[in-house]
């Protein structure tokens, strides 16, 4: 009887159950592996790799093989254990013994088959480890973000953490295109461990992720970068930011200071690990003024020689407001009142147009919105509806204060005056090279904000700015013609909930009578010496326009245009 149910039960497993049994067989024996798909490149216009991913491996373990580890020692075989093999493996990748020995003994000792020895090792340290011919030790393929360019681009660029999930700019903008597809790996593994050469194997390949192209160029940022730092240390500044892009809206440079390594993210504390010039909204002061006067022109209520007479003070909605220094009535033109920056100039001509009307140009210039270039965590800076200003901010919003606005924003603003009147969409972004080519990246549509001929009155203006005569002689570029803006003003401190200390900045394009690059450069809080945009940014301005123009190879186009008349004479004015 016994005998008849082992013949019925081999009967059963060897005959009618055979296939099902295989597999249960087959199954048992199977495993996956995950083959990590290689995250794309980050490269600038010119090619220059940002940032790569390099090929790592972690080393593991299995102590119950590695336990029977023998090697020649004094010319005979023995027996060198736990504790040779972690020395071996130690000399192999020049790091400690001991903590190898101690996850070995660890995991032996409760009969774990797998511990992780080391991580993050070279392609050059695996191979000599594995050429030890060790029992046991095994790899796993990892991959390490490394970026070339270190501080000089981290805020924009982002970082990638020890999961492979991205921490933040064009890293996690761009994920998707970035991130590949990872493949598999089925093998059969015998109970000891170690894989069967014969069984069954089957590889579905990874798809690596595509390589992204930015609209950056490489040299212009990292120039961009240490003038920066240079400006922020020389002025005792909490922080500043520089923009540099063409009159297409093409990002060209995105650099703000202090920054990071990213690395090492572990080291990377005390900053902002987001772009400021992206993320970090404040009032702007008189660069702004530039809508105020787009709006007057426009509207045909102004001209650039329009005489506007200026008191010391101002008395509006309740509140007495002056410019930055006291002085007598002066008699300034419309380009008098910009070169000057005379906060009670702009009032007195702003204050002629409507604020449904003056707000209209702000959001036609992109005040309030997010720019298009996707950047995550970008900052729609603020705009209150008109319907909502109080009575002074009816008039502060037209020198700049009472609204709040970016680095990137700004920059776009002067960029759609340099590209005669229209606003393109700003782009960071060319696109992305896959297996299937070249992909060019989604870009909106341009619109027109002013009209050529304004857009060319105000670039006139712009240049009496850049002159003995006004705010920011400092920004002038030798050789070319330069069109730009002071702006300095009142800085809200968030943490404190009150102002502090001032935002100073200087915003132009160059060569003023064919644009070809729009430089933005803004310090925050500068403590040392002045604290003024013509002084603190304007000389930063120069140097980068100097070297962008130098870089570009654009042809001089001499010194500055004859300005409109910045003043006029009261007394023939009074006889007309």
């Amino acid at each position: 009887m016994v005998f008849s149910l082992f013949a019925a039960q081999l009967l059963r497993i060897q005959g009618f159950d055979a296939a099902s049994v295989s597999a249960q067989a087959l199954d048992s024996r199977l495993h996956e592996q995950t083959i990590p798909a290689l995250r794309g490149e980050i490269v600038s216009s010119d090619g220059t790799v940002l940032a790569s991913s390099v090929t790592r491996y972690d080393i593991t373990d299995d102590p119950t093989a590695t336990v029977t580890y023998t090697k020649t020692v004094n010319g005979s075989l023995q027996n060198v254990g736990l504790a040779g093999a972690a020395q071996d493996i130690a000399t192999a990748i020049n790091g400690q013994s001991a903590p190898i020995l101690a996850a070995m003994q660890s995991a032996y000792a409760v009969k774990s088959r797998f511990t992780y020895l080391a991580k993050n090792v070279t392609p050059q340290q695996w191979a000599a480890v594995n050429a030890l011919g060790i029992p046991g030790i095994y790899s796993q393929s990892t991959q390490q973000r490394d970026y070339p360019q270190g501080t000089a681009l981290a805020p924009l660029l982002g970082w990638v953490d020890a999961s492979g999930q991205p921490g933040g700019g064009v890293e996690l903008q761009e994920q998707a295109a970035l991130n590949g597809k990872p493949g598999v790996h089925l093998y059969e593994q015998s109970p000891s461990g170690a894989q069967i050469a014969t069984g069954d194997n089957k590889d579905t390949p990874a798809v690596n992720g595509g390589t992204v192209e930015l609209t950056i160029n490489n040299n212009l940022q990292w120039y961009a970068q240490n003038a920066l730092a240079a400006a922020v240390n020389k002025y005792g500044a909490l922080s500043g930011d520089v923009v540099v892009m063409d009159k297409n809206q093409n990002l060209l440079a995105v650099a703000s200071y202090p920054s990071f390594d990213n690395n090492d993210m572990a080291e990377a504390t005390g900053t902002t690990f987001t772009s400021r010039p992206f993320t970090e909204s404040y009032e702007p002061g008189s660069t702004s003024k530039v809508i105020t006067m787009a709006a007057l022109l426009s509207q045909g209520v102004a001209t650039p020689t329009t005489p506007v007479v200026v008191p010391n003070t101002l008395a509006r909605a309740g509140t007495i407001f002056h410019d930055a220094e006291p002085h007598p009535t002066e008699y300034l033109t419309l380009s008098g009142v910009l070169a000057q920056s005379s906060n009670i100039g702009t009032m007195e001509e702003g204050g002629k147009l409507p604020a449904s009307t003056i707000y209209s140009y702000m959001k036609k210039f992109g005040l309030g919105a997010p720019t298009a270039s996707g950047y995550p965590g970008e900052s729609a800076g603020q705009l209150d509806p008109y319907q909502d200003w109080s009575g002074t901010q009816r008039y502060t919003v037209l020198f700049g204060q009472g609204l709040a606005i970016t680095a990137v924003q700004e920059a776009s603003i002067f960029a759609t005056i340099a590209n005669g009147g229209v606003k393109e969409p700003v782009k960071l972004v060319k696109g992305v090279q896959t297996a299937k080519g070249f992909q060019p990246a989604a870009t909106g549509s341009s619109e027109r904000v002013i009209s050529q001929s304004v857009a060319t009155e105000l670039t006139k203006m712009l240049e009496g700015v850049v002159s003995k005569t006004g705010t920011a002689e400092a920004a002038d570029v030798a050789g070319f013609s330069v069109a730009g803006k002071t702006g300095t003003a009142n800085r809200y401190d968030q943490q404190l909930g009150r102002y502090n200390g001032y935002t100073g900045s200087f915003i132009g394009f160059a060569p003023a009578n064919d644009p070809q690059y729009i430089v933005s450069v803004t310090l925050q809080r500068p403590t040392k010496g002045s604290f003024y945009g013509g002084t603190v940014a304007a000389p930063t301005f120069s140097q980068i326009m100097t070297y962008a123009l130098q870089q570009g190879k654009v042809p001089p186009t001499g010194s500055q245009a004859a300005p409109y008349p910045l003043t006029f004479d009261p007394s023939i004015t009074s006889k007309k």
